[in-house]
């Protein structure tokens, strides 16, 4: 039933082509960002989803936490498990999983790759907003 709705979806569809992306991950992310031109920067998406770090400052220091969580719990989530899957069939992502996970520990790589594949799944939409597909019938040289 997921997989019908996704098809009707064609922005659903587009994201379906991005690795570890499957149609309930692809269509929960369609449908909670909603109108993708509401969102001038990736930055405003990862803080919308809450994969952006929270910010304690304080005496003119900056300190970053752990993520804000102020999104749909839903997506994120989904957002990790498809960036996981993502990161078994795309080399660098592998490598750069595996550097973060050395350094940082497993779960900050995971939400790392999660922050990473929504900025591409955003940019993906946006670009297929601003290149407005040919309708049927139409040509290049028509008035």
């Amino acid at each position: 039933m997921v997989e019908r709705e996704a098809e009707r979806h064609p922005q659903a569809r587009l994201l379906m082509q991005v690795p570890g992306v499957g149609p309930v991950t692809a269509l929960a992310f369609v449908l909670t960002l909603g109108p993708v031109e509401r969102f001038r920067r990736s930055k405003q998406v990862v803080s919308y989803l809450g994969l952006n770090p929270r910010e304690h400052s304080s005496g003119g220091r900056q300190r970053l936490g752990s993520i804000s969580k102020q999104g749909n719990t839903m997506l994120r989530w989904l957002l990790v498990e498809a960036a996981q899957s993502a990161s078994r069939h795309d080399a660098q992502g592998r490598r750069h999983y595996q550097r973060l996970k050395f350094r940082r520990g497993m779960g900050v790589a995971k939400v790392a790759l999660a922050r990473q594949l929504a900025v591409r799944l955003y940019w993906r939409l946006r670009e297929s907003v601003s290149r407005p597909t040919p309708t049927a019938g139409s040509h290049a040289g028509s008035p």
